[in-house]
């Protein structure tokens, strides 16, 4: 769950950065939403879930 949040608050702060610089315009943005709750709809949803999952795991054990 906690992983998802951050995804979710990077993402938002991105397109907010976007809008502010022009770069995306408030219906790109309404699009991008309406296409995530479609996909989160889908029977594609757990596997994204479960790649995102892997691949934050996989982040996370990195040493620097």
């Amino acid at each position: 769950m906690a992983v998802s949040i951050s995804v979710v608050l990077l993402l938002l702060l991105l397109a907010v950065l976007f809008m502010r610089q022009g770069g995306l315009k408030i219906s790109h943005a309404l699009v991008c939403m309406l296409l995530g709750f479609y996909l989160a709809s889908t029977s594609v949803a757990p596997t994204i879930s479960s790649g995102l999952t892997a691949t934050a795991d996989m982040v996370s054990s990195l040493r620097p």
